[in-house]
């Protein structure tokens, strides 16, 4: 399929309240809106990387600037019937997954308009509904935290995650298991750590958490699987997979027990697909990761999701958890499954973006042809 036009949108797309984390607080998600054309068939693909170079090393801004500058150029014009293809003809140019994550996102849902196929059938999955999770920032008291959790609760979420950040840590997790001691449950630290805080880390072991998840520096594997050499509680990586590679380097180290795979993070749905399968392989599980996408990315992740090594409730959220109204049409929206258990389902239509939405959360844009 000829690539013979890209539209390139750098977005940022206002939250309903400020969503805060070890590295910081982002009160709108910056992100890149990759539009596909091929002949008289369009699609569209999402990277949301924030505003700022604090959850990787790239941001909106800069990631824009490389998909408009160098990765449109190497595929404008080119016929790719790969997403690997499509890799290969980026590759020249290092790391920046996000910005190559927009880019191979639309090429498949490019593909499933052109084929009339659901993007989860072509990405090789065959179940059609996965649960997803309950997510809490960093809020202003413990006992706003508590009643959140609570709701979450009685709605019948399976597990519940926990920013966890110097100052809302320990004492915060202690208090969310005394509270709720049969819940799943585990910790986010975002890079947040060092092998110095090791103590606090063996005392979570008494709290029975599902897991910890990037507890230190993003660019870290060594350090992690000394860290899970001397705790219990099952340590997962985020930030630190951002390529196939890192992810094989990990599996072989021993660094974790679970990995988070976002498709943003690792350059796209094919490298993420790579990665399941090699997670799969070694018998470490998965589960799926978003970053406060629209509903257009949001339901990349969710087609991801319905691969089989994907067995941990996902982080894929309905429109209307964090945004008044959502950039693209149709909203994400949450999917009881067949006990009520909160999910979402195989995405049959992609969502694309409204153009008056687009408009107003533009802050730069560009055409390549």
């Amino acid at each position: 399929m000829k690539i013979d036009r890209i539209d390139l949108f750098h977005v940022a797309m206002p939250l309903i309240y400020p969503w805060r984390t070890a590295y910081g607080e982002d009160a709108a998600i910056h992100a890149v809106l990759c539009r596909l054309g091929s002949g008289s068939t369009e699609a569209w693909g999402e990277a949301a990387p924030f505003a700022a170079p604090c959850y990787s090393a790239e941001s909106a801004g800069t990631a824009f600037l490389v998909a408009r500058d160098w990765l449109a150029p190497a595929v404008i014009g080119g016929s790719f019937q790969t997403g690997e293809e499509l890799q290969q003809a980026m590759a020249v140019y290092k790391g920046n997954p996000f910005a190559k994550s927009a880019l191979d996102t639309a090429w498949w849902s490019l593909q499933s308009n052109s084929t009339g196929r659901p993007l989860h059938e072509l990405l090789g999955a065959s179940r059609q509904w996965v649960p997803v999770g309950a997510d809490f920032g960093v809020m202003d008291s413990i006992d706003d935290l508590l009643a959140e959790i609570d709701t979450a609760a009685q709605s019948g979420f399976p597990r519940i995650k926990l920013k966890f950040r110097p100052g809302w840590d320990l004492p915060m997790v202690r208090r969310v298991r005394e509270t709720f001691p049969d819940l799943t449950v585990h910790i986010d630290c975002n890079s947040g750590y060092t092998l110095e805080d090791l103590s606090q880390f063996q005392q979570l072991d008494e709290l029975q958490l599902a897991m910890v998840e990037q507890p230190l520096p993003y660019d870290d594997l060594h350090d992690h699987a000394r860290l899970q050499g001397q705790i219990q509680t099952p340590v997962c990586l985020d930030e630190s997979v951002r390529s196939i590679h890192l992810a094989r380097q990990a599996l072989a180290l021993g660094s974790c027990r679970y990995m988070n795979i976002k498709p943003g993070r690792v350059g796209g749905l094919t490298n993420a697909i790579a990665i399941h399968h090699l997670c799969l392989e070694a018998g470490i599980p998965c589960w799926v990761g978003g970053m406060l996408e629209s509903a257009c990315g949001s339901a990349h992740c969710a087609a991801l999701a319905m691969l089989d090594n994907f067995t941990y409730p996902a982080d894929i959220f309905p429109s209307n958890r964090f945004y008044h109204q959502d950039l693209a049409d149709p909203p994400l929206s949450l999917s009881p499954g067949p006990d009520g258990t909160p999910g979402v389902a195989a995405p049959q239509q992609l969502p694309v973006p409204l153009q008056e939405r687009l408009g107003q959360c533009t802050l730069q844009q560009a055409t390549i042809r």
